[in-house]
């Protein structure tokens, strides 16, 4: 019986697509993105990792996800199609847009209170205090094509729902951002809800008591400048990668008139805030070993 690691590689399954690297060295490839329609590639592959980042969505992941979201299946039915030797299971067909444009496979079919075990066991494995997401989040059932799904649901400002599970990363549309307006003069701005999960996490709070906007995205910053420019002081907490530097540049740019604080330097060894504390989490956790008395 074959294993997960007989799959093919990313490279080879996104030239299986008909996609050609525009850009390429022995370990990276740039792409044109199959998530979107664009003409200046942005969809970046680590061929040496297995990883992929679409600078445009501000999202990445690995080979897994990407099949998952292009062709609307589950893990098991993904593993299958990547195993070696079954070029005849993914032929070249024009692919499918994502999951985030108006003509989306994704339906919603039920929206409820978290309390699915695997979804708590999900958050408790991000640091994540369940009952801070259940203030905010919600377990939601969808269905792509006749296949059944469900996921933490974080819903934005337009009614539409970012989607995440251990398969999953995606969302329901329409796609916005998500604010909360307490009417104060500082504002929190967040890249995804998972990093404001962890930071009420942090703060041992389950309610959000400070305005906060969360880009679900960070194509979404023109979407949140409207209400960002009413701050006179903003705290970033963006990823450590290009595209939250990028954002961070044309956050300032677009206000300059504001004090725009870079959070991110307090998580600066770790892609972002829910890495760092899960990665404080997991130290917390280690017994210490105790030394021999002499």
């Amino acid at each position: 019986m074959k294993t997960t690691t007989d799959c093919i590689g990313i490279r080879e399954y996104l030239l299986r697509r008909g996609l050609q690297p525009h850009h390429e060295t022995a370990t990276h490839g740039m792409f044109l993105s199959p998530l979107r329609k664009e003409h200046t590639p942005s969809f970046s592959v680590n061929y040496d990792k297995g990883l992929w980042y679409d600078f445009g969505l501000g999202e990445g992941g690995a080979l897994l996800q990407l099949v998952m979201r292009l062709e609307g299946c589950g893990m098991a039915e993904a593993i299958r199609r990547l195993r070696k030797g079954t070029a005849d299971e993914v032929p070249f067909q024009p692919l499918p847009t994502a999951l985030t444009r108006e003509d989306s496979p994704l339906r919603i079919l039920g929206i409820r209170e978290i309390r699915h075990p695997a979804l708590i066991n999900y958050l408790r494995e991000r640091g994540i205090d369940p009952a801070v997401a259940g203030a905010l989040c919600r377990e939601i059932h969808y269905a792509v094509g006749e296949r059944c799904f469900f996921a933490i649901g974080f819903r934005n400002d337009a009614g539409g729902w970012e989607l995440r599970s251990p398969q999953f990363k995606g969302s329901s549309t329409p796609k916005t951002i998500t604010t909360f307006d307490r009417h104060g003069d500082t504002a929190l701005l967040f890249e995804g809800f998972f990093d404001l999960l962890s930071y009420l996490t942090l703060q041992h709070k389950s309610e959000q008591t400070v305005d906060t906007a969360v880009l679900n995205s960070v194509v979404n910053l023109p979407h949140a400048l409207p209400f960002l420019a009413r701050h006179a002081t903003i705290h970033a907490f963006l990823d450590n990668d290009e595209a939250g530097r990028l954002t961070l540049e044309r956050l300032r740019s677009a206000l300059s008139g504001a004090t725009v604080i870079d959070r991110a330097e307090s998580y600066r060894t770790h892609k972002d805030l829910n890495e760092s504390l899960r990665r404080s989490a997991k130290v917390s956790r280690t017994p210490r070993r105790r030394g021999r008395k002499l």
